[in-house]
């Protein structure tokens, strides 16, 4: 597989938002990035802000960006703020690093991209995006 394509895209994100209403989430919205940082499908939810397309994608250009997911930045900020910080001024303010960003590889381990998951809690934000990755089949989620 030389990238994530958009049909594969639009199954992540079909996924997510069937595993954030059956798990009786607030109304999600799931964005999928190449391994450049470029959107190739995104969904915002029946009821979701209209701000959080933003917040999805700064969830996963970080992701990418950084090569960690958004858990990992989390830590990162809490031990060394002025990292994050600097890094964040280094791409423009669009990195939100919290649970929700989760690299995206395929089945040899090479990163395609990462899924930028908003709307509910954090952590529910990332099971979304896993279960979103993982039902899309020959992927493996980064959390």
């Amino acid at each position: 597989m030389a990238g994530i394509s958009l049909r594969k895209a639009r199954t992540i994100i079909r996924k997510a938002m069937e595993h954030g209403k059956s798990e009786g989430m607030k109304p999600l919205s799931v964005v999928v990035l190449d391994d450049g940082g470029n959107v190739i499908a995104f969904e915002r939810g029946d009821g979701a802000s209209p701000g959080r397309f933003g917040i999805a994608h700064g969830k996963a250009y970080g992701a990418v960006m950084l090569g960690m997911s958004g858990r990992a930045q989390m830590a990162r900020a809490e031990a060394q703020a002025y990292f994050m910080a600097a890094a964040n001024g280094v791409f423009g303010g669009s990195v939100v690093p919290v649970p929700g960003g989760v690299i995206l590889r395929d089945a040899k381990g090479r990163m395609l991209g990462a899924v930028g998951v908003t709307g509910d809690t954090s952590e529910n934000d990332e099971a979304a995006a896993v279960a979103g990755i993982e039902a899309a089949g020959g992927l493996t989620a980064e959390p």
